[in-house]
């Protein structure tokens, strides 16, 4: 698999969890897509650049499920979060929105600035993998939760078709992020009972900054009226009638105004890629090389959990000796506070992992 990415010279690249490789594909797909177009016909080239983002959506759907009339592009997961959450009715009583200290905090600061709205943050503060950390859902004042499908800090998997269900049965809105599972865990938006998903192509889906993009259910998108909206929200864009707006009838509305193409055409060979070679074998791959390295680590103690149990990266409490062992041997890896980050992905082999694992056992060791 790793002839089909630019893999840095350096040495192992172990920061999928950060920004993923760029497919060998990427160049020419951004030239042909998005730059001949522009040049070549500037007088149609908005038909060619909106019939990119149409392939964008077909190909989010077919790899993270649901139609690709459920799919709207967004430019970050906290702008995509916040917009759904901007156009929820808001009871009297019922304001609350809950996430877990652990979300990243980006999604954190866009939820509390929806206070101006009317919503409220609330972060709990247990174990966002276990169920009992998420009792507030039951209660009447919660408006809405926002799952971490896999936390990037410690690779924490929330349980979110366990918790989806139980916030339904309370009349509780769920939203998930996937910044850190799609593309290494599989995943099918419409088997869990949520009513939105947010993500982004720039981690395990190899597609670049910016491509970003949120999934509304079908069942719920026309009950939802954000409060960004533009031309592009409009159920038909081109009416140019300033007095006059409805609403798409489908994940459209939260598209806004005149959209970005390149970081789309770009997220579309990401996307591509990652569902030619297939989210089980990129998953099943970074297993192996994820024991590997821990087989081959001296001195290193594996996570608590299972590796099954946790996301794609290995999250592990070492210190500043082992990062600069990891430097000097070429990984590239990186560490939030205590712990050092390290992802395998497609890219990666049997080698890279010895490496990281010998680097890391110099130090431990002693």
């Amino acid at each position: 698999m790793k002839s089909l990415f630019h893999v840095p010279a350096k040495g192992p690249y172990l920061l999928a969890h950060s920004v993923g490789c760029q497919p060998l594909g990427t160049q020419e797909r951004l030239a042909r897509d998005f730059l001949a177009p522009w040049r070549d016909t500037p007088d149609a080239v908005w038909q060619n650049w909106l019939d990119t983002i149409t392939a964008f959506r077909e190909a989010l759907a077919t790899l993270l499920g649901g139609d690709a009339a459920d799919w709207c592009p967004q430019t970050s997961i906290s702008g995509a979060i916040s917009r759904f959450l901007s156009g929820i009715p808001v009871a009297p009583g019922r304001s609350v929105v809950l996430a877990s200290h652990e979300a990243f905090p980006s999604v954190g600061f866009a939820l509390a600035g929806l206070a101006r709205l009317g919503l409220r943050l609330e972060l709990i503060r247990g174990a966002p993998d276990r169920i009992d950390s998420w009792a507030r859902l039951a209660d009447p004042d919660v408006a809405a939760v926002v799952l971490t499908h896999v936390h990037s800090n410690s690779g924490r998997i929330s349980p979110v078709a366990e918790l989806a269900a139980r916030a339904r049965a309370h009349g509780v809105l769920t939203v998930v992020d996937i910044a850190q599972s799609a593309g290494i865990l599989p995943i099918d938006v419409t088997a869990w009972p949520v009513d939105a998903v947010a993500g982004t192509s720039l981690k395990w889906l190899c597609g670049g900054p910016g491509g970003c993009f949120l999934w509304v259910s079908p069942t719920i998108a026309a009950r939802i009226e954000p409060v960004e909206r533009g031309w592009f929200s409009h159920r038909d864009p081109f009416e140019m009638d300033i007095e006059h707006f409805l609403f798409a009838p489908d994940a459209r509305r939260f598209w806004g105004g005149t959209p970005s193409i390149a970081p789309y055409v770009s997220a579309r060979e990401g996307l591509d890629l990652i569902g030619r070679i297939g989210v089980d074998a990129i998953r099943a791959h970074n297993l192996r090389l994820a024991r590997r390295f821990l087989d081959a680590a001296s001195g290193v103690a594996a996570p608590a959990a299972a590796l099954e149990e946790r996301g794609g990266t290995l999250c592990l409490e070492l210190g500043a000796e082992a990062e600069a062992a990891l430097a000097a041997a070429g990984v590239q890896c990186d560490r939030r506070g205590k712990i050092l980050r390290l992802s395998f992905g497609a890219w990666n082999d049997e080698a890279d992992a010895e490496i990281a694992a010998r680097a890391v056992s110099g130090v431990v060791s002693h």
